[in-house]
């Protein structure tokens, strides 16, 4: 017998229904992975089988004894208390003490630190040890990977995968999906589909599913199509057979009527900025940290040296507070080092995705959060109505006239995606983009970043992602320090675990940083200075490429006119062939610029 059934559920809340005639069944000693696009209605099936939620219709059958625990998204303001009288205050009267105890050092908790004083990541252990402590039958989680490192999601892993009782949990963590759930149930439309299926497997049974449900309703379509024609041209055959063909008809249309169109997907599409120079950062021997001027402060970044080019992907991983955002606002020029020097590249044009979304107001519109009051947001060449670029991120205008503080953490995601997408950029710096995305969203940024020209700079703990997108990684080693490894996530893991057996790391496996490059030796051994000459051709070279970029620029104004096409033939084929050369030009002078740059 099922320890929790969901017979036929229905709810709405003014809109299209949340869950319609929906059935669930959760076995004993299930990992069910439960999948949906935002806004869908998890959290609310999560709310209806804990019972704070009542449906409209149905119920939710399940033995008295059953207890049930849930894991909110969004973690509660004012719990009063220590991390330790948190975790207790989800226990039974006769739980005894020592189980919060040791749930406290399994979550690697201060039992006696004030909860309110935690950060994120650790309130959120917390709120887990609060759902364990009574040994829950069902373990309800939503979304229970985000705020948290790769230490602690490999240890919330294992937590799951020891659990006697059975789980429920929201996640769009594919590795975290894939390594956990026994089935996946998907949340599409009001209806629950249930797929006895690892994750890559659902992905394509799915697209199947729903290039079938395509066909079908094309072909529904033509037949009602074909119908209205009949019926229109009036009744010619005789009336009985007449009258079954229009009850056909107007069952054709009430199935019209009743279908539910899917929600559309995000179109994201990255602005690129102008071409920057060859190499776009490079540290030397930086160190930088916090504390006093008259006493030793905390190294976050201690003597890191690396050099990003035009074109890196490059993922940043480390436990919560070791300093990742430190580091890239090192990088890119927010923070001054306290030791040693960070030089950057020509004509950088940075986008910055902040993490704690400060760069939105609350009490503005959505609207206006992108378009700073503005009606109109220019992308690229095209000059777009604001609540028509916002519905490619699906919101509608009337979302487009509410506040910002009214949005969902996924939703508030997408808005900053909105807003950081109409600035163009070279080198796009994105800190923890992924919490909250849905999976089809976050896919999709995925391909755009990888096909993306220019240069990436990104902190997350989705390990999907990072192996999808790095082309290396910066990876906290301890005391400040940040070590380069050629790859993403499972790149990093197999060099570790190579070089932990004793394993010789193959040339180019990853495990030195990568500097700058050597700098041409006089014969004296020492760096080779630029002579007069070549520092003269260094200085000009930017305005050269200016020049060429201007010319290109000119050239394909004129080839963009039809007009143009009717003139003399010879002066066609000249400026075409020379707006085929320019770009191979401007190529070779930002290569010859960034040699005698590093020679600077």
């Amino acid at each position: 017998m099922a320890l929790i059934s969901c017979q036929r559920l229905s709810i709405t809340f003014g809109g299209p229904y949340l869950l319609e005639d929906a059935n669930l069944q959760i076995e004993r000693g299930e990992r069910i992975g439960l999948l949906g696009r935002n806004g869908e209605g998890k959290s609310t099936l999560l709310n209806i089988i804990l019972g704070t939620v009542a449906p409209d219709a149905g119920e939710v059958v399940r033995d008295a004894a059953v207890r049930v625990s849930l894991v909110e998204q969004q973690i509660p303001e004012g719990l009063p208390g220590s991390a330790l009288e948190v975790i207790k205050s989800g226990s039974f009267p006769a739980t005894e003490d020592h189980h919060a105890e040791r749930l406290c050092s399994l979550l690697h908790l201060d039992p006696d630190q004030p909860f309110s004083s935690l950060s994120g990541g650790q309130k959120r252990r917390a709120l887990l040890g609060k759902a364990l402590v009574c040994d829950p039958d069902v373990l309800l989680l939503d979304e229970p990977t985000n705020h948290l490192d790769l230490e602690h999601i490999s240890q919330l892993e294992s937590i799951m995968l020891r659990l006697r009782g059975s789980v429920l949990f929201i996640t769009h963590d594919r590795t975290f999906l894939q390594g956990i759930a026994t089935r996946i149930v998907e949340l599409d439309r009001g209806r629950l589909t249930s797929w006895d299926c690892d994750y890559p497997t659902y992905i394509a049974r799915k697209d199947e599913l729903l290039a079938n449900e395509e066909k079908e309703w094309a072909l529904l379509d033509q037949k009602l199509a074909k119908e209205e024609t009949w019926v229109r041209q009036g009744i010619k055959a005789r009336r009985t057979r007449n009258e079954g063909r229009v009850r056909a008809l107007e069952q054709l249309r009430r199935d019209r009527a009743d279908r539910r169109e899917r929600v559309g997907r995000v179109r994201l599409q990255v602005q690129e900025g102008a071409r920057s120079a060859a190499k776009i950062v490079e540290a030397k021997r930086v160190t930088f940290g916090y504390g006093a001027v008259d006493s030793s402060p905390t190294h976050v970044v201690r003597d890191f040296s690396s050099a990003i080019h035009r074109g890196d992907k490059v993922g940043i991983i480390g436990p919560n507070g070791c300093g990742k955002t430190t580091l890239l606002n090192l990088l890119i020029g927010k923070l001054k080092p306290q030791e040693g020097t960070v030089r950057h590249g020509a004509r950088l044009e940075v986008a910055y995705f902040d993490q704690h979304r400060d760069e939105l107001d609350a009490t503005a519109t959505v609207a206006e959060a992108v378009a700073a009051g503005n009606e109109y947001v220019t992308i690229g060449s095209d000059r777009r109505h604001i609540y028509g670029y916002l519905q490619d991120f699906l919101f509608s205008p009337e979302t487009a006239r509410q506040p910002v503080g009214s949005l969902s953490g996924g939703e508030r995601s997408r808005l900053l995606l909105a807003k950081l997408f109409t600035q163009p950029a070279n080198v796009l710096v994105l800190d923890e983009p992924t919490n909250d995305l849905d999976t089809d969203t976050l896919e999709l940024l995925e391909a755009r970043l990888v096909a993306y020209k220019g240069t990436v700079l990104v902190v997350s703990h989705d390990r999907t992602f990072l192996d999808n997108l790095c082309t290396s990684t910066l990876v906290f080693e301890g005391q400040g320090t940040f070590k380069e490894y050629v790859g993403g996530y499972s790149d990093w893991q197999r060099t570790v675990a190579g070089r932990d057996s004793g394993q010789a790391v193959a040339s180019g496996g990853g495990t030195k940083v990568r500097g700058p490059k050597g700098k041409p030796k006089s014969d004296d051994g020492k760096p080779k200075k630029l002579s007069y000459k070549e520092r003269q051709e260094w200085t000009a070279l930017p305005g050269q490429i200016e020049a060429l970029e201007h010319e290109l620029h000119g050239l394909q104004t004129r080839l963009a006119d039809p007009t143009f096409f009717l003139g003399d033939a010879g002066e066609i084929r000249s400026v075409s062939q020379r707006a085929k050369e320019i770009p191979g030009e401007i190529d070779e002078a930002f290569d010859r610029w960034g040699t005698l740059d590093e020679r600077t």
